[in-house]
């Protein structure tokens, strides 16, 4: 198999894939098992659909019209209705690979062979991933029950070459002419298929996914950042003792500690207080970082598991069983998925708490251990990076409002019969902006902690090796060291794109060896 092709079988993907997909391009296509299955189902709906007992999702309405028996001439006009009337969406468009990360989610539920659409559905769906088209989705319109049905109803939309969709020139255009473009029939729906397209927790889950494959790295970024600050701050490293950790096995925390361990190796600063500036202890931001960090990274595990087990779910209403039933559930509920989204902006606001704290303390003089006031070059005329710590002090307060949990409210719709809904679209949309914005928080600790140790090393005070391998990448990157005061954004700028690229990490791990 080529590496850049994902085949998407009957059992569920993978988060690989999904960002595979959704970031990286990937083309997409449909095992011959999952054209089976497909098969096989459709004709378990078309067996139904000619039977005179009404059927919900084949021959009936939806939500709180289920009651209405609808006869066959207008079955197809049923289907092209639900997409065209939850094709509702308002506000600002959705990034392209959120867009393209619930399509392919919505892709793999329909391989699954549980939805009852005709294999070219399905084979329409991966045709217009591989070419490149991308529906416009707005930011508003799912509750997260009976799934993210206003986003999912604009990609199927497109599908129908209706509407409007990004080519891959970034242009946006009229679906209709984008398919026709690439060679693209669409579809005509028939029974059950456009209540099979929208209905789904694909939008929420795509972005879950993506949150984790970035909190990954931003963990890693944090734990030597938290490294640098220690050091910097001549603090100790006898905290970070194994068998320290051993006594308290949370299992995040021994890989934090394990991590800020090995940066900190070699290093001719750690400790260095314990001569010259008797101290107890050092402060919690600093002492207390693998705790910290560590039930952050534990949260992410626990996030990851929900996913993998949404991957590999079928989520659709109702369901075609292999013993030929067609079953309404409740599987398109976002609970689970809402609740983890929430988690993880908590922990992300919690882990940009501390990272600003380490910062404001290397620019305080009185709590630097002889560092000059803001790391300024000529204090008093210089004012150093006491505006960064402003900025990033700002971003934590961001961060602490997008913690508020989405998923703790309910706005009952559909005539009260969809009485309890998740939130979870909007759970996964404020952990995007949380994400983001924890990659800058981490980069201006990044930034001040390496001007620190450059300082320190002026002095005399060598810093580890996998210090000085990150100055001289960050160096390369574009990031200036101490000096006078200067234009500072550019500098914050390629700082942030430094830890979000996971140039970071990699500069380390050029010393270290891989980092957990």
């Amino acid at each position: 198999m080529d590496m850049h092709t994902v085949v998407v079988g009957t059992s569920g993907t993978t988060a690989e894939d999904v960002v595979a997909v959704a970031r990286g391009g990937a083309r997409v296509e449909l095992a011959p098992a999952a054209v089976e299955a497909l098969a096989a189902a459709r004709e378990i709906v078309d067996a139904l659909a000619a039977k005179p007992e009404p059927v919900y999702g084949v021959s009936t309405g939806f939500g709180a019209l289920a009651s209405r028996h609808i006869s066959p001439d207008l079955r197809a006009q049923l289907q092209r209705n639900i997409v065209r009337s939850h094709a509702a969406g308002m506000g600002p468009h959705v990034e392209r690979e959120v867009v393209r990360a619930l399509m392919f989610l919505r892709l793999k539920t329909l391989a699954s062979g549980h939805t009852g659409v005709r294999p070219q559905v399905a084979q329409t769906m991966a045709d217009v991933l591989n070419a490149g088209i991308t529906p416009v989705v707005h930011e508003y319109g799912s509750l997260g029950c009976s799934g993210d049905l206003a986003p999912l109803s604009h990609c199927a939309l497109t599908l129908m070459g209706e509407g409007d969709a990004e080519g891959p020139d970034g242009v946006v255009r009229p679906a209709g002419e984008l398919l026709a473009a690439h060679g693209i029939t669409p579809v005509e729906l028939r029974e059950k298929e456009g209540l099979a397209l929208l209905n789904g927790t694909d939008g929420m889950l795509g972005m879950l996914v993506m949150a984790l494959a970035d909190l990954r790295n931003l963990y890693t970024s944090a734990d030597i950042t938290a490294a640098l600050s220690l050091e910097a701050l001549l603090g100790t490293d006898r905290v970070l003792a194994p068998d320290l950790h051993a006594i308290r096995p949370h299992p995040g925390q021994g890989v934090s500690a394990d991590n800020m361990l090995r940066v900190l190796a070699g290093s001719g600063l750690t400790g260095h207080h314990q001569d010259d500036a008797p101290r107890v202890q050092d402060a919690y931001s600093v002492r207390c970082a693998p705790q910290v960090n560590g039930a952050g990274r534990d949260t992410l595990t626990h996030g990851a598991l929900v996913a993998d087990r949404e991957l590999a779910s079928a989520v659709d209403n109702p369901v075609v069983l292999p013993d030929g039933r067609v079953e309404s559930n409740g599987n398109f509920h976002g609970a689970p998925v809402a609740y983890v989204l929430d988690f993880l902006a908590i922990v992300a606001a919690d882990l940009g708490s501390i990272t600003e704290r380490r910062t404001d303390r290397l620019l305080d003089k009185n709590r630097s251990h002889g560092l000059p006031p803001f790391l300024a070059d000529d204090a008093g005329v210089d004012s150093g990076l006491m505006i960064a710590q402003y900025t990033q002090a700002a971003l934590v307060s961001e961060l602490k409002r997008l913690a508020v949990p989405a998923s703790v409210d309910s706005i009952p719709s559909s005539a009260m019969q969809e009485d309890h809904v998740s939130m979870g679209w909007s759970a996964a949309r404020k952990l995007r902006t949380a994400v983001t914005n924890l990659a800058r928080i981490v980069a201006v600790e990044l930034y001040a902690a390496t001007r620190a140790v450059e300082l320190r090393a002026a002095e005399g005070l060598p810093p580890g090796p996998a210090a000085q391998a990150v100055i001289r990448a960050l160096r390369a990157a574009g990031v200036q060291g101490p000096g006078p005061d200067r234009f500072l954004s550019p500098d914050l700028e390629a700082a942030d794109a430094f830890v979000r690229e996971g140039k970071l990490v990699a500069a380390v791990e050029t010393v270290t060896g891989p980092l957990a």
